[in-house]
């Protein structure tokens, strides 16, 4: 079994996390870390893909701006999608050459994360024929986009707990007009580093990981924490 080490890295701009998250990734290719989860919470910021289509951006980079809200293209699959407050963001960093060389494997493996994890709050989430992500009841509450360079890993997960949904305006989320939810309107009131604790304990369990390292940022840090902190046991779920 292996070891993953979970970096919080608080509320960080989608810019610097970026940058952060390329130099762990170099890091992984030579091996000089294991594996990798980092969560953080973006200001308002919208992302396009790189197979997105600019039809599914709804306002100008100028509406956007006087919004509050960023955009960036990206080198993840996908489409648009928004992050912002509320919102809980993972982006794993796993040498697949260990696990499996599988990307679609992947993919259906951080689906099965995110419905776990929404079980432990009695949340009955499901995947959507055809459609990447994770729904309840037809409204997605959480998207999916990754990229792959030599079987290591990026971007990820963003899951909407607390999010303001208003912000989705803005966007046609993935390509698909379909209606998005939170666990906040599901009337579920948890916080985000509960869901957090949650998605640690399936992700240790889906991918096979032996323990997990954690290391907490303080909020709104404005740059990414050190090394990790301690060592702690994954609880087992499966």
């Amino acid at each position: 079994m292996r070891d993953c080490e979970v970096r919080d890295l608080g509320c960080l701009e989608y810019d610097k996390a970026a940058r952060h998250q390329h130099e762990l990734v170099q890091r992984r290719k030579q091996d000089l870390i294991p594996d990798q989860l980092l969560f953080v919470e973006h200001p308002h910021v919208v992302t396009m893909g790189r197979n997105g289509h600019i039809a599914n951006l709804l306002a100008g980079e100028d509406t956007l701006a006087r919004a509050g809200i960023l955009f960036y293209r990206t080198d993840r699959g996908g489409d648009v999608t928004y992050h912002g407050p509320g919102q809980v963001v993972g982006y794993p960093i796993i040498d697949l050459k260990q696990w499996k060389r599988d990307v679609v494997a992947y993919v259906r493996a951080l689906e099965e994360v995110l419905i776990r994890s929404l079980s432990e709050f009695d949340v009955a989430a499901e995947r959507a024929n055809g459609h990447t992500g994770v729904w309840v009841s037809g409204a997605k509450i959480a998207a999916i986009g990754v990229h792959i360079s030599r079987w290591i890993t990026s971007h990820g997960f963003a899951l909407n707990v607390n999010t303001d949904l208003r912000y989705f305006q803005y966007i046609v989320p993935c390509g698909l007009t379909k209606p998005v939810t939170s666990l906040k309107q599901l009337g579920r009131q948890v916080d985000c580093k509960q869901v957090q604790a949650a998605i640690i304990r399936q992700f240790a369990c889906i991918f096979g990981y032996r323990a997990v390292s954690e290391n907490t940022a303080a909020a709104c840090s404005p740059e990414p924490a050190g090394l990790p902190l301690s060592a702690v046991q994954a609880e087992r779920h499966c």
